[in-house]
């Protein structure tokens, strides 16, 4: 494969803080790359240099000449006034397009993206469906090489899987930063991680994630290994030294000159591995031994005039893990909200426990005060140390624990990341022995070091958890069970995201497209029968069709409670088969119900 660009010895300092020093990395057609790394590490300044968005201190970035690069920021770039039609074609004004081309690829890229209103402006829209217009604004430039920031964050699950199809076909290169770790075995061959751990600035494989994780593992597991055994090494060496050996022989020369070269790399080598510190989550709980923490009975909520959910029944426990996925609208906060007693449900009840503890995890962040500085919210007490399960800890040691330095405490909360934010939030919830905990879009802005710990964290707690999230490899990973709400079925329980899955497929066979009904009414309108005789085989045929149609739509309903057991949700070929049945079983109930109206109008006319 041919080099698309090449970085060379690049370096790039911020202040006091360097991102890349000496960094070269080549990247070939056809590439299919994600990128991961600390929060802060310089995966967005990355992006930048290869955009030609922002300079290198030193080195050189060496791209093949006529390709076009489009970057997509973290944060959407729309005119607020401006239609989504409007705002597709600005996007190639200025390209060697022709107005016909211009034409053909917005038309494409609307029915593509799922844009039903393209006369709606950009401010008009949900997050989620600005994000899908930047996705989608970058598409129109037919790149060569795709670079995209974080493009997960605001998509709720239909849009992630959505921009999966979109990558796992696309005829373009590719880099994509994320957290997402689904997101990233379902769409990239290779993986690079940059950090300052490794010795050339990343570690980069040919696979996906999961056999990225294992080879990254084994790579630093290595490296601390080298650095104990370097460690004694150099022991035995300053034993040799203080002994005053002197430099007489050339033997006793080399050696000296050798400690000092294993000093330099043990040296390194700690520098290195020290940047490896993750945050260290242990949420408290009360230590209760309450078998059951919450109970929940049919509980039902509308919301705008729209059915959230029904007939929901289900009870927590110690240990239990219950996550909460859907679309973004579903109701999974307003789920929480009636969990937390913020609001009631408009049926149904909600038993819990005696002086039960619940501590939250709030998407919004409507905790954390802006003009406080980081001291204040590790702190909200005033003192300079926290208690923590009984102990006395210093606020800087405090601090430490979630990855932020002593010369941070002074700086206001307003000026901090969304990773920064979301470390308070987990640092202040531990503070506080509780049951439950909810927890409310927690992985929205963590790299994925700190959700590794975070996942441990909540596998360990003796407590009882309630998540909402998008991150399937989270889930997957720490649920019992997963509460699947989608506004247009019945919500469900589930033993993991793959029945999700199956799920979902099995209702779009179900459900017919608006598109193919309004073909069916139209094909119907079209088939007006002729003035001619409705004969006595046909009375008999209409006089008996309701029965046959009942007798069909019975079937269905037998066939759509079979796809929805577990036991063949989790088989896949027997969810073929079945699903192909339920196809089939739909089309003879709509092909009587074109011939019932044809033998009405029939009867009608020869009257």
């Amino acid at each position: 494969m041919s080099l698309i660009f090449s970085l060379k010895n690049i370096s790039k300092t911020y202040g006091d803080d360097t991102l890349f020093q000496s960094l070269s990395i080549d990247f070939k057609s056809n590439e299919q790359l994600g990128l991961i790394g600390m929060n802060g590490s310089g995966k967005s300044t990355l992006l930048k240099l290869i955009a030609g968005q922002t300079q290198p201190d030193t080195g050189e970035l060496i791209t093949k000449t006529g390709l076009r690069f489009i970057y997509l920021p973290q944060e959407d770039q729309l005119n607020p006034d401006q239609t989504v039609e409007q705002l597709l074609y600005d996007s190639i004004k200025d390209s060697t397009f022709d107005d016909k081309q211009r034409h053909k690829i917005v038309q494409k890229l609307l029915g593509k993206g799922k844009f039903v209103d393209p006369t709606m402006t950009s401010k008009q829209l949900s997050g989620g469906w600005k994000k899908k217009l930047a996705i989608t604004r970058a598409l129109c430039c037919k790149p060569d090489i795709l670079l995209l920031d974080e493009p997960t964050n605001h998509l709720d699950i239909n849009g992630i899987l959505w921009l999966e199809d979109i990558l796992k076909t696309a005829d373009f290169s590719f880099i994509v930063v994320s957290h997402d770790r689904t997101f990233l075995e379902n769409v990239c061959l290779n993986v690079m991680e940059i950090g300052r751990y490794y010795a050339s600035g990343y570690f980069k494989i040919q696979g996906q994630y999961q056999k990225f994780e294992k080879e990254r593992n084994k790579f630093l597991d290595a490296q601390q290994k080298k650095q104990i055994s370097l460690a004694g090494k150099m022991r035995r060496e300053d034993e040799w030294l203080r002994q005053g050996p002197k430099a007489r022989s050339t033997k006793a020369k080399y050696r000296i000159e050798q400690a000092q070269k294993l000093r330099m790399e043990l040296f390194a080598l700690k520098d290195r591995n020290k940047n490896t510190a993750k945050v260290e989550i242990d949420f408290h709980a009360t230590g209760r031994q309450t078998k059951k923490l919450l109970r929940a009975y049919n509980l039902k909520k509308n919301m705008d005039g729209k059915n959230l959910f029904s007939d929901l029944t289900f009870e927590i426990g110690p240990g239990f893990c219950l996550g909460v996925v859907g679309e973004n609208g579903s109701g999974k906060s307003t789920f929480l909200s009636i969990l937390e007693k913020k609001i009631l449900p408009d049926d149904g009840k909600v038993e819990w426990a005696q002086d039960l503890k619940i501590s939250v995890f709030d998407q919004t962040r409507s905790s954390l005060n802006p003009q406080h500085t980081l001291k204040q919210a590790l702190n909200p007490g005033g003192s300079d140390s926290v208690n923590y399960k009984g102990r006395s800890i210093h606020v800087v040691t405090w601090a430490k624990r979630f990855l932020f330095m002593p010369d941070q405490l002074d700086m206001p909360v307003k000026s901090l990341s969304g990773g920064e934010k979301a470390r308070i939030i987990i640092a202040n919830i531990m503070l506080t022995p509780c049951d439950i905990l909810l927890l409310d879009e927690p992985t929205n802005d963590l790299d994925i070091l700190s959700l590794e710990v975070l996942e441990d964290s909540i596998r360990q707690f003796p407590g009882a958890v309630i998540l909402v999230s998008h991150d399937r490899y989270l889930m997957d990973k720490v649920c019992h069970k997963i509460l699947y709400l989608d506004t247009a079925a019945q919500a469900r329980f589930f033993k993991d995201f793959q029945q999700i899955m199956n799920y979902r497929k099995s209702l779009t066979l179900v459900q017919k497209p608006e598109k193919v009904e309004k073909q069916e009414k139209n094909r119907q309108t079209k088939k007006k029968p002729a003035n001619i005789a409705f004969s006595y085989k046909d009375k008999y045929e209409l006089d008996h069709i309701e029965e046959k149609i009942l007798e069909a739509e019975d079937e269905v309903e037998g066939l759509t409670a079979k796809i929805q057991n577990p036991e063949i949700i989790s088989n896949p070929e027997k969810m073929k088969h079945y699903c192909s049945l339920l196809k089939q079983t739909q089309e003879q109930v709509q092909e009587l119900y074109d011939r019932w109206e044809y033998l009405e109008e029939k009867k009608a006319g020869a009257d």
